[in-house]
């Protein structure tokens, strides 16, 4: 995603408690060796790091410290076994896009379809948009797929 969101929907992405998320990586810079390191230490059938001083992993309780999001409460989901993803895509987000796969759609119809709102939009334009906004972070960072071009609509 380029820049930080747009201050229209600053309250949409704070009530959905994604505010926080929107700040991770900005002025940051990345390190691609140190990255090529953890990855390496990686095991996958462990879902642990193998590091010199021992083996660690990431707990969920990591994950709400570094990431403000809350870990408790009630599940978001719930059966998806017979979701219409067309009819779901669009009641979320109000468009649909054609070739939606499994319930993933593509990052770059997203970037494509959700510009920046006008000041002038509408409150559901603007809801539409916080949505496809964390869609991105979803499938940009937090969750990406190996492609990291596919978001699942979950």
């Amino acid at each position: 995603m380029s820049g930080s969101p747009s201050p229209m929907i600053e309250n949409y992405l704070r009530e959905a408690n994604f505010w926080h998320m929107t700040t991770i990586g900005r002025g940051c810079k990345l390190d691609p060796k140190l990255i090529s390191a953890l990855i390496e230490r990686w095991r996958h059938e462990t879902h642990t790091f193998h590091l010199p001083c021992g083996e660690c992993t990431i707990t969920l309780e990591d994950m709400q410290l570094q990431l403000g999001l809350p870990v408790d409460g009630f599940a978001l989901t719930g059966s998806v076994q017979s979701i219409d993803w067309g009819a779901m895509c669009y009641d979320l987000l109000g468009a649909m896009l054609d070739n939606i796969y499994g319930g993933q759609i593509e990052m770059g119809w997203l970037r494509d379809t959700f510009l920046e709102p006008r000041n002038d939009s509408a409150e559901v334009e603007r809801i539409q948009y916080a949505r496809a906004y964390i869609l991105e972070m979803i499938g940009g960072y937090l969750m990406p797929d190996l492609s990291r071009n596919l978001v699942h609509m979950r």
